[in-house]
């Protein structure tokens, strides 16, 4: 069998303070995987497409070690809450609001996203 990338031509952007960004071609979105992006300001921002084609993005960086690693996260669901599973403590985040879900004290960024 062999999988082939689709070419929609569709565009990933994210709602900035400033306007939108594009951040990268939705087909470089594999569902259930994470990919990292660099914004305008330096920081990173976490990008998922899920398996029913929505689109989610959190800041990249785990507020429990400080390393950039939560797009390389597993993501899955709880109670009906999409999440990304911190590759190095576990720490969920709710992909669309960034709270933690094993801590309600923390919470990472989240940001708006659109395929245009």
């Amino acid at each position: 069998m062999t999988l082939t990338v689709e070419t929609t031509g569709l565009k990933v952007q994210l709602q900035l303070a400033d306007g939108w960004f594009t951040v990268c071609d939705l087909s470089l979105l594999v569902p259930g995987r994470g990919v990292a992006a660099l914004l305008p300001d330096g920081r990173q921002v976490a990008l998922f497409r899920d398996r029913a084609d929505r689109l989610y993005a959190v800041d990249n960086r785990d507020p429990f070690t400080g390393a950039a690693v939560l797009s390389r996260g597993l993501t899955g669901t709880h109670r009906g809450r999409p999440f990304v599973a911190s590759p190095l403590l576990k720490q969920r985040f709710d992909l669309g609001t960034g709270q933690c879900l094993d801590d309600t004290s923390v919470r990472v960024a989240a940001y708006e996203v659109r395929a245009l």
